[in-house]
């Protein structure tokens, strides 16, 4: 067995492995109990697609494929970003009396 063949069998495992992962995260993006277990799934999954496409950018030896997997790894952030601030509810604001609190205390 050559080192080649050797980098070719690691790299292939490490696809597989990663593709059984993103599929279990799809379905945890599905299925999750709440909505910040399907976010933390969504973001996993990103994290892994982009993880795949670096493995075969060294599979294949290809350079271009880590621009890709640049650019994929800013759209993830920013979906996510946005996944989070429009499912998850901002925290209850603190109630602020109206009006000037100097007159509230009798000082004008």
């Amino acid at each position: 067995m050559t080192v080649d063949t050797a980098y070719t069998i690691l790299y292939v495992a490490a696809v597989t492995w990663m593709t059984l992962l993103i599929g279990i995260m799809l379905v945890r993006s599905v299925r999750g109990p709440g909505v910040t277990n399907r976010l933390i799934a969504v973001n996993m999954s990103g994290t892994l697609v982009n993880g795949v496409i670096l493995v075969l950018s060294g599979l294949m030896k290809e350079s271009w494929l880590v621009d890709v997997a640049l650019i994929y790894t800013m759209i993830s952030f920013v979906t996510v970003l946005i996944l989070a601030r429009v499912s998850v509810p901002a925290p209850a604001a603190e109630e602020q009396p109206c009006g000037n609190e100097a007159e509230e205390d009798g000082h004008e």
